[in-house]
């Protein structure tokens, strides 16, 4: 694959060198001249000096040909940018972008980018999962549709306790998957009823992920 990434810095050299262990054909684009020296002192003949943000650099960098492009500089605003020229003027079939500011996400999607990466949020799915006692852990965030594959522990608040499933109000949008209980598999069927304890895994709306953490834990 070809594969050319939008930004110099520690991401970004760090991620060619990966992909250029891995085989692949790398270009970094990076405006500051240090940065590529350094880059090409270090992995060769792969980084060029200008703006990715410009579709003349991109054009030289033979974008016309990439399979994808990763935006990953400090700035979320040239990400965006990097990403969309890539796309929209170049056709690449699939654009890859570094996001800062979780809240931006959303943004991001909604102008066709394919990828969005947040160290935050991983930093954040990480730190969740080392909390046993946190609600709701995210186990998984589905590109498409906005889906959400999650778990959470019932508590002996919860109005779900001792009812069965098919009987609980759970949004139309949300899916009980699995029951784990003392460390035993529940399939979980209509009459199945949930206990103080109970591990629940489910597939669930983003939107409707409140309505299920307050159904679950009162």
């Amino acid at each position: 694959m070809y594969i050319i990434v939008g930004g110099g810095g520690k991401v970004g050299y760090y991620l060619a060198k990966t992909l250029i262990n891995e085989g692949h054909e790398v270009l970094v684009i990076e405006k500051d001249k240090r940065k590529c020296a350094f880059i090409a002192e270090e992995l060769g003949s792969v980084a060029m000096r200008g703006d990715a943000c410009e579709a003349s650099s991109l054009a030289e960098g033979g974008a016309n040909r990439a399979d994808v492009v990763v935006a990953v500089t400090g700035d979320d605003e040239d990400n965006l940018v990097i990403c969309q020229v890539a796309k929209q003027r170049f056709g690449v079939p699939r654009t890859i972008a570094r996001i800062n500011n979780p809240k931006n996400e959303h943004i991001f999607k909604l102008l066709g980018i394919d990828v969005t990466v947040s160290h935050t949020d991983l930093i954040l799915s990480q730190i969740e999962q080392e909390i046993p006692a946190h609600p709701l852990v995210h186990l998984l965030k589905l590109r498409h549709g906005d889906l959400e594959i999650i778990e959470g522990t019932v508590s002996e608040r919860s109005r779900a306790l001792r009812r069965p499933l098919r009987d609980l109000p759970l949004p139309d949008d949300c899916i009980i998957s699995l029951v784990v209980r003392n460390g035993k598999v529940i399939i979980p069927t209509g009459q199945v009823t949930l206990e103080p304890g109970d591990e629940v895994i489910a597939l669930t709306k983003t939107e409707s992920e409140a309505a299920l953490r307050q159904l679950l834990l009162g």
